[in-house]
């Protein structure tokens, strides 16, 4: 990835193009999921979304994996998509920039008040 790329954002295009192209094979339940999934993960991206990449990149593999066993949607993720991100957004995963604000904020108050 060149500067350019980086600052444009235009290799994260390509790879999104490359997702949702993906996605489009998957059965229709498996595509109104991965829909979901994107919603609920984008709220823990950082400024640039760049961190959720190789989340996503995962999930799409772990679906297009399911879907070729013959799972239905259902039976993978037990109807509860928010659970799922959450697991993979956990500790390990990526945090929001309202996870690094609130530590920031807390940080700061821990100054003031002496600890």
């Amino acid at each position: 990835m060149n500067f350019w790329e980086k600052v444009t954002g235009s290799d994260m295009t390509k790879e999104m193009k490359d997702f949702e192209a993906r996605a489009n094979k998957l059965p229709d339940d498996y595509q109104v999921a991965w829909e979901q999934i994107k919603a609920n993960l984008w709220s823990h991206s950082d400024f640039t979304g760049r961190n959720l990449m190789p989340i996503l990149d995962g999930v799409l593999g772990f679906l297009e994996e399911t879907s070729a066993d013959g799972q239905s949607i259902q039976a993978v993720l037990d109807d509860d998509i928010k659970g799922f991100c959450s697991a993979l957004t956990g500790e390990e995963g990526a945090k929001s920039f309202r996870d690094k604000w609130r530590k920031q904020l807390n940080d700061t108050i821990a100054k003031k008040l002496g600890k």
